[in-house]
C-alpha cells in the first residue's frame, strides 16, 4: 500500500518515527508507544506498524526487549576511514564525545614468533603489552590491546599511558610516525571482552588490526581493537580519479 504521494506507506511511517527521534520527542532510551498505540495514531494496520519497526530496528534506531517493549537506541559512532591518523582521543572530540582510557595493564612480555615477525624484531625480543578500556563519553567503545619494542620506548612500563600512545611515542621518545596498515573485520568477542565494554555474550563486534611505521619505516606498534558492533559503524572517504 502507498500514500498519496506513492510512497510505500510503512516506509513513511518508519521516517516520521525517526524525525520524532532525531528531534528528541523519543528520548535515547526511552520506550516506543506500544504497536497498538502507534496503529490508532497513524491509522494503518499493524502490519503497516511492524513493517515500519522492523526496518528502524535493522538500521539499528531501536531495540527490542523481550516482554518489555521497544526502545529508542544510542545512536552510533560514526568513524571516518581517511588517510591522515587520527588519535582515538581526536576521532571522539570531532564528533562530538570526551574520550579517555583506562589502563588495564601493562607488562614485558618474550615476542611470538607472530610479533617478532610483525615487529621486525628477534622471537624473544622484550615487548610492551599495553591492555586499555577506552570509553566514548562514558560508555566503554573499545578494548586496545597494544603491542610495542623495548628498543623504541624503552621506559614506556613506567609512563601514563590512559592518553594517547602515538603522542606519548612522538614526544617524549621522539618517534614520527608515518603510517598505519589497518584492517578491520567481524567478530564475536570473548566473554571476558564482552564483560568489559558492557555487551551481552556473543555481540557481533569489530576487530580492527594495525600496524603502524616511523617515518624510517621501522614498525613501532602492532595493535588489536575489539570495538563493540552496537555502537560504532565505519565510513570510509573514496576519491575518483579524473581524466
Amino acid at each position: 500500500m502507498k500514500n498519496k504521494t506513492g510512497t510505500a506507506l510503512y516506509y513513511s511511517i518508519k521516517e516520521k518515527i525517526l524525525e520524532r527521534i532525531d528531534q528528541g520527542y523519543y528520548q535515547v532510551g526511552g520506550k516506543l508507544p506500544s504497536e497498538t498505540a502507534l496503529c490508532s495514531e497513524f491509522e494503518v494496520s499493524r502490519t503497516t506498524i511492524r513493517l515500519a519497526l522492523q526496518q528502524l530496528e535493522q538500521e539499528g534506531r531501536i531495540y527490542k526487549l523481550q516482554g518489555k517493549g521497544t526502545f529508542v537506541a544510542q545512536p552510533k559512532i560514526q568513524e571516518t576511514l581517511t588517510l591522515t591518523i587520527k588519535s582515538f582521543s581526536e576521532q571522539m572530540k570531532s564528533i562530538g564525545l570526551q574520550a579517555h582510557s583506562e589502563v588495564l595493564s601493562i607488562e614485558t612480555i618474550p615476542a611470538t614468533l607472530f610479533l617478532a615477525n610483525s615487529l621486525d624484531i628477534q622471537p624473544n625480543d622484550p615487548v610492551f603489552r599495553l591492555v586499555r578500556l577506552r570509553f566514548a563519553g562514558q560508555k566503554p567503545y573499545q578494548h586496545s590491546t597494544s603491542y610495542v619494542p623495548w628498543k623504541v620506548a624503552p621506559n614506556l612500563i613506567h609512563d601514563d599511558c590512559s592518553g594517547s600512545l602515538f603522542e606519548l611515542l612522538k614526544t617524549k621518545y621522539g618517534l614520527k610516525l608515518l603510517k598505519s596498515i589497518e584492517s578491520i573485520e567481524p567478530v564475536i568477542p570473548t566473554l571476558p571482552i564482552s564483560k568489559l565494554l558492557g555487551i551481552p555474550e556473543n555481540t557481533p563486534s569489530f576487530q580492527s588490526e594495525s600496524l603502524t611505521y616511523s617515518t624510517e619505516m621501522v614498525p613501532i606498534e602492532y595493535s588489536s581493537t575489539i570495538v563493540r558492533g552496537d555502537f560504532a559503524k565505519f565510513v570510509t572517504e573514496r576519491y575518483y580519479q579524473t581524466n
